[in-house]
């Protein structure tokens, strides 16, 4: 059986099909019958190069059209005017006929918006989505922290009547201290009186030689805590900026195409290289025109 379908030729990434007649026990890329024309749908227009003569005389033969070939015919009219022909319709008629409906379809496209309109009213559609998305964000992260504050304030008001109790305690414990000690105070003064006159010469040599350990013991500590401020002051400062260094990193590696507007993440695509652009097109994403723009950027490499 004779058959008119599409034939892939061209190069990769950039095709241009043929309209053949083939029988349809051949391959699809095998011997042909005839050439028909060419149809290029890579382009805006879908440009179309046909023989319309011989496609009508090959449809009178019996071949019959693949899906593809017979939209491409029916948009053409060629379907129309095989129709017409069968129903015996003369030359004058046929040809009025399809000049109706050739006014018909102008009239038609003209109400028909073109990509670059469709494009346009589909990214103002998806940035209309986007920042209503962004606002829905922002009301859930406010309530997020209204919450949280809420919870804070709570936490620390039971904090402050723990703390109010337990200094009541302490107030309590100190007094009951103090009594004991002053018992204490007063027993130590009857014996110290007792003990002065003989232990005052002691008291005296002792007093001297405290005093000089007492001047080296402070001269080290004071030594050692110079040491250990210099110490902790070099720490701080290196984790302070290791932690800077990876919130950098951080907010570099973390940010993806859903964080910005359309109009940013098509520039960033545009603008990064490809192999810098790995995991910034998110699964989440579900923007035509970012998607577009990260495929675009891979067929131009």
């Amino acid at each position: 059986m004779l058959r008119i379908r599409l034939q892939r030729r061209g190069r990769r990434k950039r095709p241009i099909h043929h309209i053949v007649v083939a029988d349809n026990r051949k391959p699809r890329d095998g011997r042909i019958i005839e050439d028909l024309g060419r149809f290029d749908n890579i382009t805006p227009k879908n440009q179309l190069d046909l023989d319309r003569d011989r496609a009508l005389y090959w449809l009178k033969k019996g071949a019959q059209p693949s899906d593809t070939v017979r939209s491409i015919f029916k948009n053409q009219g060629i379907m129309y005017e095989m129709h017409l022909i069968r129903w015996g319709k003369s030359d004058e008629e046929i040809e009025e006929a399809l000049t109706e409906w050739r006014e018909k379809r102008a009239e038609k496209e003209e109400d028909v918006p073109s990509r670059k309109e469709r494009q346009k009213a589909l990214l103002e559609a998806e940035e209309k989505e986007f920042q209503k998305q962004l606002k829905k964000k922002a009301e859930e992260a406010a309530r997020e922290k209204a919450k949280q504050e809420a919870l804070a304030s709570e936490e620390e008001e039971e904090t402050e009547e723990e703390a109010k109790a337990g200094a009541d305690e302490e107030v309590t414990e100190e007094a009951e201290t103090a009594e004991a000690e002053e018992e204490t105070a007063e027993v130590e003064e009857t014996e110290e009186v007792e003990t002065a006159d003989e232990s005052e010469e002691a008291a005296e040599a002792q007093d001297e030689e405290s005093e000089e350990d007492k001047e080296a013991a402070e001269e080290e500590v004071e030594a050692k805590e110079e040491t250990d401020e210099a110490e902790t002051e070099e720490e701080t400062e290196e984790e302070a900026k290791a932690e800077a260094d990876e919130e950098v990193a951080e907010e570099a590696e973390g940010q993806t195409s859903t964080d910005m507007l359309a109009k940013e993440a098509i520039e960033h695509i545009e603008n990064t290289p490809l192999e810098d652009l790995e995991g910034f097109v998110t699964e989440d994403e579900d923007r035509v025109t970012v998607q577009r723009a990260l495929e675009d950027k891979k067929e131009n490499n």
